[in-house]
């Protein structure tokens, strides 16, 4: 009897393996040693190990429970994961995968939902929640522009200062993270709107909306301006900020002083208590400046080719380009030698302000140098998952791409943390791998393909970081 039963498995896998290898093909002559109407039908064919993946990823940051188990969102989300595309071809990314797909009238008929607030706070909630924000929360800020393949503005996608320097209408979009890069809020403001004015809204919102008491944000250093850090300060934030150095800080200054003719130790860190503001408005604030030999090298490389390219357009031996030390007198042309020597002095020196007091050297740029977490979720959303709104014209429809483009960020991040395999390499190989459903009789078998070691152990690794 066990033998009659394992016969019978084998002509059934041996059935299935025919009819993938034959799909698509004309039956050939000769045939292939069985009768064609002996072979059994294939019922459905899935990328199952991939889509539990995502769907694990989905689950565990409790998106399914934020969203109230919503199935065309969770859908979109996880389809752009495997194929980022337009709304209408998301439809056959689901079916090849083997996955139903919902009409493209209910997902139009779903977007203005995933556009409202209430749902994108719910996801950065289920985000926060996730994270597990403690009362003092360190949290990374960055913004990024978006452009449209249009000509006329409408009042929400403007020309405005692009990213990458393209003169077409645009939205600036404000990231969120918390100190590993991970999301947790999205804002989208109008493409004309100053990235400084961006950040208080978005900090204050989500402060106020997960009632955290200190809060830090960490900034490059030409997203604040002065009086976008006292607003801060007033807003009761903390803050870690690149500083800006227009000249040799008092500080080094001094060290050079009291050593003279010396180097810059490499790595060196000066303090410099600064006082900013007016009498009647002190800000009390602390800059740390690092020398690093290796910076220093490679922005005097830099000035070096500026240099050179300098003295060729004033010599009438190359354009006139772009170039900052290039002086323009009336149609004189001269190498602009004090702002050379003032580059060259700065060289290697790089600062950081914070108004926390007390704060060590170590904390300030340690937390500042976590800057390229949210770089990477930026490049994440603007790659792999082509968050540029390419199909949408309305704030309505672009506010819900936006949405589901985020909580897709957040299922990439949390599957790249848990496997160290990137969204690209994790969904590439998977989606290979196809359970298959063969209809015997009246019976229905499931044949798999045999996963390899890593593909298995990386699978592994997800279902035991997953919640249930």
């Amino acid at each position: 009897m066990g033998s009659a039963h394992t016969e019978v498995e084998v002509e059934l896998l041996k059935a299935a393996a025919r009819q993938r290898l034959h799909t698509n093909q004309d039956t050939l002559d000769f045939g292939d040693g069985r009768p064609a109407r002996g072979e059994l039908p294939i019922l459905s064919t899935q990328s199952a190990y991939l889509w539990e993946a995502l769907e694990r990823g989905y689950r565990t940051l409790r998106f399914d429970r934020a969203c109230g188990h919503d199935d065309v969102f969770a859908a979109l989300v996880l389809a752009r994961l495997i194929e980022p595309t337009s709304k209408a071809d998301t439809i056959r990314v689901l079916d090849e995968v083997g996955r139903p797909a919902p009409a493209l009238r209910t997902i139009w008929r779903r977007l203005p939902v995933y556009a409202k607030p209430e749902w994108r706070a719910s996801l950065s909630g289920a985000c926060a929640a996730h994270v597990g924000l403690g009362p003092a929360t360190v949290l990374l800020y960055d913004v990024t522009t978006l452009y449209f393949e249009t000509h006329e503005g409408d009042g929400f996608r403007e020309p405005g200062f692009s990213k990458e320097r393209r003169l077409e209408p645009q939205i600036t979009v404000g990231l969120l993270t918390d100190a590993r890069g991970f999301p947790l809020q999205v804002g989208a403001f109008e493409g004309n709107k100053a990235e400084t004015k961006t950040i208080l809204p978005v900090i204050t919102a989500f402060r106020e909306a997960h009632g955290l008491p200190d809060v830090t944000v960490v900034a490059d250093a030409g997203m604040l301006s002065e009086q976008n850090l006292k607003e801060l300060e007033d807003a009761g934030l903390h803050f870690i900020v690149g500083a800006r150095i227009p000249e040799v800080p008092y500080s080094v200054k001094e060290w050079q002083r009291q050593n003279p003719g010396e180097a810059l130790p490499d790595k060196h860190i000066f303090t410099q208590p600064l006082i900013m503001g007016t009498k009647a408005d002190l800000r009390r604030r602390t800059v740390f400046y690092q020398y690093s030999q290796d910076r220093g090298r490679r922005t005097l490389k830099g000035i070096d080719t500026q240099i050179a390219k300098a003295e060729k357009a004033v010599a009438g031996q190359a354009e006139v380009k772009r170039n900052r030390f290039i002086q323009l007198t009336g149609a004189t042309k001269s190498v602009n030698r004090d702002l050379e020597a003032k580059a060259r002095a700065l060289a290697g020196l790089k600062g950081y302000v914070t108004n926390i007091e007390g704060a060590t050297s170590a904390f300030v740029m340690g937390a500042y140098h976590q800057l390229w977490q949210v770089e990477k979720s930026f490049r994440m959303s603007k790659t792999d998952l082509r968050a540029r709104p390419i199909f949408h014209h309305q704030r309505e429809s672009i506010d819900a791409h936006l949405t589901i483009v985020f909580a897709a960020l957040a299922v990439a991040r949390w599957l790249e943390a848990t496997t160290s395999w990137s969204t690209k390499k994790l969904v590439k190989t998977l989606r290979r791998y196809h359970t298959v459903q063969i209809k015997a009789g009246e019976q229905i078998i499931t044949a798999a393909d045999p996963l390899p070691d890593d593909v298995r152990v990386t699978l592994e690794k997800i279902r035991a970081a997953s919640t249930h």
